[in-house]
């Protein structure tokens, strides 16, 4: 068997005192849980590296994976980023004051504005995509790359049931 975590001691304990239930769920869901505390400190840390706020780079990651001129709808932009309308307005306010972004009338639809991302907003989230990508390496180094890409079929495979039900 391999090393115990916490997660076996939290389990044990909880078996000793609860006999009468399946801990199962707990041997995966509790590590997933304490693993996304460390991610979530990786990407402050690696987002606050490029003074940007995760919401921040949100926005402007949906911006450069869009591709040049990094442009995109704020409905685009709400779609990929899951917030409702009044905070996507809020943050594409924030962006632009901060010179991340500015907004431009649609040259295909005259009532239509776009959101497009400055040349100091491209500057900084490829700079904490590439810090976010060194971190998250780091937090699997202890993974063969098999191991790795095992691990991801199966979170995907997990993933896609909540996808599915819009959760």
């Amino acid at each position: 068997m391999a090393e115990a975590d916490e997660v076996d001691r939290i389990v044990d304990d909880w078996e000793r005192e609860r006999p009468d239930l399946d801990f199962a769920p707990l041997q995966v869901l509790s590590r997933v849980a304490r693993l996304s505390k460390h991610l979530d400190r990786a990407r402050r840390t690696a987002f606050a590296r490029s003074e940007l706020e995760s919401w921040e780079f949100d926005v402007l990651s949906a911006l450069r994976r869009a591709g040049e001129p990094y442009r995109l709808s704020p409905k685009a932009l709400l779609q990929q980023t899951l917030v409702s309308s009044g905070t996507m307005t809020n943050r594409i306010d924030r962006l632009v004051e901060r010179g991340l972004v500015s907004r431009q009338t649609d040259p295909n639809d005259g009532r239509g504005i776009l959101v497009v991302m400055s040349t100091a907003g491209l500057n900084r989230v490829d700079a904490a995509i590439t810090r976010l990508v060194d971190a998250e390496a780091e937090l699997l180094g202890s993974l063969p790359a098999a191991e790795r890409n095992r691990l991801a079929n199966l979170l995907r495979k997990l993933s896609l049931g909540f996808d599915e039900l819009g959760t």
